[in-house]
């Protein structure tokens, strides 16, 4: 994981999430607006998914952060997995500000909606 944050981002130490998004904002914005036109029937289906682009886990660090923030392995899994999933639709908690928050909050909202199923 060190190696893939450093080729990709220039940043030397290991990190617990990464995401590499198949789209640039613009493209992914176009993709989710046609994906709603063909929801709401207004756009005829395409063929094939969506592919948002990947999300690399670092399992054992994972494993660290859930016994210091008292989780199972599964749950902090999880949290990583949606944070990862929030970069690939474009969001940005480095960014700070009110976009960091939407982040953090999208972020909890998931994490809740998962939970409750």
């Amino acid at each position: 994981m060190r190696l893939l944050n450093r080729h990709y981002r220039g940043v030397d130490r290991a990190t617990d999430v990464l995401s590499f998004p198949q789209y640039r904002r613009a493209e992914l914005a176009a993709a989710l607006k046609r994906r709603r036109a063909v929801r709401k029937g207004r756009a005829a289906p395409s063929t094939g998914a969506l592919v948002l682009g990947d999300v690399v886990i670092n399992v054992h660090r994972a494993e660290r952060q859930a016994a210091e923030r008292g989780l199972s392995v599964d749950e902090e899994v999880k949290r990583l997995l949606i944070h990862g999933v929030l970069h690939l639709l474009g969001h940005d908690h480095e960014q700070g500000g009110a976009a960091a928050k939407q982040m953090w909050r999208l972020s909890a909202m998931l994490d809740e909606k998962i939970d409750g199923q």
